[in-house]
């Protein structure tokens, strides 16, 4: 099946993530014993039998969601023809290890490193996001500069779907910015819980260290393009790749330019297929690219039913 990868990033994970995939299929269960081998500890118990409260810190929610990933995709991997893949903020890391341009441990190990650094930043200047619906992005984004004053910031940080689009910053500049969305004509903004403002100029100061982590790892070309979140284009080499990943913290994650690059890349009859916990990426192909086929595998029985349709 020729397919676009998608893997999805943090807010997807759920206590029991993968469990049922470790259960039916050996290569799936591999790539969860991988990941606590390479981290040191149980993660994989943390993900199965919680607590949430835990499993819910980022340094812990994005190797758990990657972990799911990768074991779905190891579990269908050998029936898939890859064009391109994409991953939305954390998930782009996922999708270089399908490419096959990070080794999973060393995916593992930076993922967790970069939750940890992400986690310190936002007790360092505590920051919040908020989603906008019903309000064009650009219309999010003015909003957002407008707010933005003595010091305190408000950018757009997650355009996910035309209408959907997610604030970040100065929890004061946040706020400003959502009023300001509403007085444009958004249908809703609504807080989210998190532990810092992503992708934004708060995360400054885990970039740094972020980059280094990156330059200390083995890259290695990825065997198809991914569509990168920082420039919506796709990286072809482990350079590009590398570089990309290091602006990606404070740089806003353009996901509706990106799938429209993907389906560009991908051409014709292709499907888009999420990978990993949840179906969020699969509902937002279909509201970026409504006649685009798109299919989403996170529980055993999905992938089940996936190799018997493609058997």
């Amino acid at each position: 099946m020729k397919v676009v990868l998608l893997c999805p990033g943090q807010g997807a994970q759920r206590v029991g993530m993968g469990k049922d995939l470790a259960e039916r299929f050996p290569a799936a269960r591999e790539v969860f014993e991988a990941v606590d081998e390479a981290l040191g500890f149980g993660l994989s118990r943390l993900a199965w039998d919680g607590p949430e409260a835990d499993l819910t810190l980022t340094h812990n929610a994005q190797p758990a969601i990657l972990a799911h990933t990768l074991a779905v995709h190891a579990a269908v991997g050998d029936r898939l023809q890859p064009v391109a893949a994409a991953g939305h903020s954390l998930g782009e890391y996922s999708a270089y290890a399908t490419a096959g341009s990070l080794a999973l441990a060393d995916a593992a190990r930076l993922v967790r490193r970069r939750g940890e650094l992400m986690l310190e930043a936002g007790r360092g200047r505590p920051g919040t996001m908020a989603a906008v619906l019903g309000l064009a992005g650009e219309a999010v984004g003015d909003a957002c500069r407008e707010a933005s004053a003595a010091g305190e910031v408000a950018v757009a940080a997650n355009f996910n779907a035309p209408d959907q689009t997610v604030i970040s910053g100065d929890p004061a500049a946040v706020e400003r910015a959502g009023e300001r969305c509403k007085a444009a004509g958004a249908k809703r903004v609504l807080p989210l819980k998190v532990s810092g403002a992503f992708h934004s100029p708060l995360m400054a100061p885990a970039q740094e260290d972020l980059k280094a982590e990156l330059e200390r790892v083995a890259f290695a070309d990825p065997r198809f393009p991914v569509i990168a979140n920082a420039a919506a284009q796709p990286a072809r080499d482990a350079k590009t790749a590398r570089r990309l990943l290091g602006e990606q913290l404070t740089a806003p994650v353009r996901w509706v330019e990106g799938m429209r690059m993907a389906a560009e890349v991908a051409g014709s009859g292709v499907t888009f297929l999420e990978m990993g916990p949840g179906s969020v990426l699969t509902g937002l192909v279909k509201r970026i690219l409504p006649q685009a086929a798109a299919l989403s595998l996170a529980t055993a029985d999905d992938v089940e039913r996936f190799l018997e349709q493609a058997a």
